[in-house]
């Protein structure tokens, strides 16, 4: 039924445009009576295909939702982008966000502000460079806390095979109003214990990243649990912070 259905469409889409192709060819020598006419109808039809064209073209320009490809360096054996910046979520903004508030499965704001005067919205990437469909935003007004961050949990695949030769690597494309320090923090739970690693994303660019080598680290490989990423953001107050996109990658170390 859809098939016979899509056969009339495009046979009456023929016989319209044909029609239209005709009249604009008899426009020139046409009568002023028949010339309204004809305006009036264009005009009128013209309407309705500029609305489909702009949705369109915009629609089209947007990132696609659902897979995306991920920037992966040499040797990467795990890549992830949190679903934050990959499809909508249930509850897309929220105003006075309170000290401990769930952005969607596996994403925390965390704060100890008296009084929230802190926003977040999660927005549509639509520039020509974005790989992630989905962007997100912050707004900081007036901050009295000590502290503002963001908490990504880490899927199982992570820690997974994790070994003391992997070098942990965070990807963000970043956005602000005015220079913010924000630190990247890998949290890594083997048994009773909690490894901590922190860098200092750098500023002056849009795409930044952090790179953690766990050599460095006492983990113990046979009792890795779970990795959790907290993004710290240092004095945000009147500003506003926009995270484009955000991977984490995972590689063995190149071995000397």
């Amino acid at each position: 039924m859809a098939r016979i259905r899509d056969l009339i469409d495009k046979v009456e889409q023929r016989r319209n445009l044909r029609r239209w192709s005709e009249a604009a060819d008899s426009a020139a020598a046409a009568d002023a009576e028949t010339l309204r006419g004809l305006r009036s109808r264009a005009r009128a039809l013209r309407r309705q295909l500029d609305r489909v064209i702009h949705a369109a073209e915009h629609r089209l320009a947007l990132p696609v939702i659902g897979p995306n490809p991920i920037r992966k360096p040499w040797g990467t054996d795990w890549a992830w982008r949190p679903d934050l910046w990959r499809g909508p979520i249930a509850v897309p903004g929220l105003a006075s966000v309170p000290g401990r508030t769930p952005v969607t499965d596996g994403v925390v704001i965390y704060h100890d502000c008296r009084s929230s005067e802190l926003t977040f919205r999660q927005i549509r990437n639509a520039r020509a460079e974005d790989i992630a469909p989905f962007g997100f935003r912050m707004d900081v007004f007036r901050f009295d806390g000590s502290y503002l961050s963001l908490a990504v949990d880490l899927p199982d695949e992570a820690a997974q095979g994790l070994r003391l030769n992997h070098l942990i690597r965070v990807d963000v494309i970043v956005e602000m109003e005015k220079p913010l320090e924000i630190f990247a923090r890998l949290n890594v739970k083997h048994g009773p214990n909690v490894e901590q690693m922190v860098r200092e994303l750098p500023l002056g660019a849009e795409e930044v990243m952090a790179e953690f080598d766990l050599a460095y680290t006492k983990i113990d490989e046979r009792r890795v649990e779970k990795l959790w990423l907290d993004l710290i953001f240092e004095g945000p107050e009147m500003n506003q912070v926009v995270l484009r996109d955000l991977t984490i990658t995972r590689r063995p170390r190149a071995e000397l």
